[in-house]
């Protein structure tokens, strides 16, 4: 009997592993996908008359920095909700509204069409988008790390993450083939909807994966916990606030340098360094592959060494190379392979934060708050600081020309991460999450 319940035990893990990442996997396969068009985005619903293209982007990332900020209230919203019913019937939900909001915006009139109810409705889906999307993470990581083996949490956590960059790479390589086999004027016309209509195949095969699920073990035992005579220890509003506050530090650089590096970057090198598009997509592809390479090992890593050693090398990391790396791509006598190769490197320092970052989060709040207390954490941190990266580095570089900025936004946020790290418990990745 024993071991007939490891084996279902195993299944399960895997099953919730997989159904975790699909969602993660699509919501950031659109925000790519949205990233890395908004050039094209801004030309067909944010020009306006007499104004230049670096204007129409602002106002395009004006739009992101929006659903960003929504993604807060979806975690709160939806967070509440499975930490009391469950995480399995939330996730499931929170899916399908995605989804939904996603294959809206290909189908959505432009401004050429319906004048500036486009931007506005566009503006109006996207903030849905954000809103639906917060709470994903929250429920994602908590249902990974919770079926997580034993001393398998970082791995599992880090799954999370590395969806994240199959999530870009593949909006990546979509934008890409696309600009590869249309004219501009058909990218313009209407190839760009393309990447947001496949979402509902996609939504489709992770829905199935999601009614496959059960319901975590550690919900289960917390919600018999609470029904018994003998009530848990109480957690305290003040007290998750705060540790609310201690998590958006440490992941302040994480989210800063992630989105800096590996979705505003092909706007920065068209606008500011004058690249091509397609050779801005090749540099975003090369950083998204970086990351996507050093997310895993930095998980396992972290289950054996911490997650505060391998947090704070890869932050410190960031901090020393940002500038020598921006360097490299403004240099004109940089060759394209030096180039390539300082993406690829930015884009592994961020995979080496994002790897062990969920479990991090996750081994931050108790069972009773943890699908809200780390999504909120979570959004609000890439709400501010990613959301508005491309917002804040655009607009200054418009305002003083200055095409370090960047880099000095990356490091600045870094800075505060890298004391925010130094706070955490060495021994976390041994304490099981049931004792939280």
């Amino acid at each position: 009997m024993d071991a007939q319940t490891t084996v279902i035990d195993a299944r399960q893990s895997r099953q919730a592993l997989l159904a975790g990442s699909v969602g993660n996997f699509i919501e950031w396969y659109e925000f790519g996908v949205s990233g890395f068009l908004a050039t094209v985005i801004a030309a067909n619903f944010f020009t306006l008359q007499g104004e230049s293209e670096i204007t129409s982007l602002i106002l395009t990332y004006a739009a992101f920095a929006l659903a960003f900020f929504c993604r807060p209230i979806g975690a709160v919203i939806f967070g509440r909700i499975g930490d009391r019913i469950g995480r399995r019937p939330t996730l499931i939900a929170v899916l399908l509204l995605m989804t939904l909001a996603t294959a809206l915006i290909g189908v959505m009139p432009t401004y050429a069409s319906i004048g500036v109810a486009a931007p506005l409705l566009l503006t109006l889906l996207r903030m849905f988008q954000g809103l639906f999307a917060g709470g994903e993470f929250g429920g994602a990581v908590s249902l990974m790390t919770e079926f997580a083996p034993k001393g398998k949490r970082g791995l599992y956590g880090a799954w999370q993450s590395l969806t994240v960059a199959f999530g870009l790479l593949a909006g990546a390589g979509l934008v890409a083939l696309l600009a590869a086999l249309l004219t501009p004027e058909q990218l313009h016309d209407w190839g760009w909807r393309i990447p947001f209509l496949l979402a509902l195949p996609m939504g489709a095969v992770a829905l199935w994966l999601r009614l496959k699920l059960q319901e975590t073990p550690t919900f289960k035992q917390a919600q018999q916990s609470s029904g018994e005579t003998t009530q848990a220890p109480e957690v305290s509003l003040g007290g998750v606030l705060k540790t609310i506050l201690i998590g958006i530090g440490r992941m302040m650089g994480w989210s800063a340098a992630g989105y800096t590096f590996l979705v505003v970057m092909p706007s920065y090198l068209q606008t500011s360094l004058h690249a091509t598009f397609q050779q801005a997509l090749v540099a975003t592809v090369l950083a998204n592959v970086g990351f996507a390479l050093t997310i895993l090992p930095a998980g396992i890593l972290s289950d054996k060494l911490g997650r505060k050693t391998v947090m704070l090398t890869a932050v410190i990391a960031v901090i020393l190379f940002t500038f020598p790396l921006l360097h490299l791509l403004q240099d004109p006598q940089s060759s394209l392979l030096t180039k390539g190769i300082a993406v690829l490197i930015a884009g592994a320092a961020v995979g080496m934060l994002a790897g062990p970052g969920p479990a991090m989060l996750a081994e931050m709040f108790p069972t009773r708050v943890r699908y809200t207390g780390l999504g909120l954490a979570y959004s609000l941190s890439n709400a501010v600081f990613s959301g508005s990266a491309g917002l804040i580095i655009t607009g200054l570089i418009k305002q003083t020309g200055n095409l370090d900025i960047p880099a000095y936004y990356v490091v600045a946020t870094s800075v505060v991460s890298l004391f925010a790290l130094m706070t955490l418990r060495r021994d976390d990745h041994l304490r099981s999450l049931n004792a939280r």
